[in-house]
């Protein structure tokens, strides 16, 4: 008996350097693979959430034209959506609508003109992942 749990014990191995390397480097793979396949998926998410706000935005500047027969002017910019704006032309009914004008995914502030170069009204946009004027600039289209 005791020499059957001896061989037993004794026949047992392992793994080898060389096995326990090629699992590592599977691994590796799958997660590289995974990584390589989900980073479209990020700057998918970003532009989605410029969308989002784009749309947030607007209806806030709506609001404001509403109120006021006009959207801000671009010296006013965005922020007269969350501070009453001291340049003419002063809204007559103004109203706090938001509590802080968001960044972009990329860490910027949009960007605003009025009145627009594209739209009639105003031009709201960002300047996209690169951070400066060039043609992937993200613009709102009505």
């Amino acid at each position: 008996m005791k020499n059957s749990v001896f061989v037993l014990r004794k026949s047992q191995s392992a793994y080898t350097l060389v096995e326990i390397m090629l699992v590592l480097a599977i691994i590796s793979v799958l997660v590289g693979s995974a990584i390589y396949l989900l980073a479209n998926n990020v700057d998918a998410a970003k532009e989605q959430r410029v969308e989002t706000d784009f749309q947030a935005i607007t209806t806030q500047l709506k609001t404001y034209e509403m109120r006021n027969f006009n959207v801000p002017t671009t010296e006013q910019g965005l922020e007269a959506l969350v501070n009453r704006p001291t340049i003419k032309p002063e809204p007559r009914k103004w109203m706090k609508l938001m509590d802080s004008v968001p960044l972009d995914p990329w860490g910027n502030p949009y960007l605003y003109r009025s009145p627009g170069k594209f739209n009639p009204a105003f031009d709201l946009y960002s300047w996209g992942p690169d951070k400066k004027e060039s043609s992937d600039d993200i613009f709102y289209k009505k």
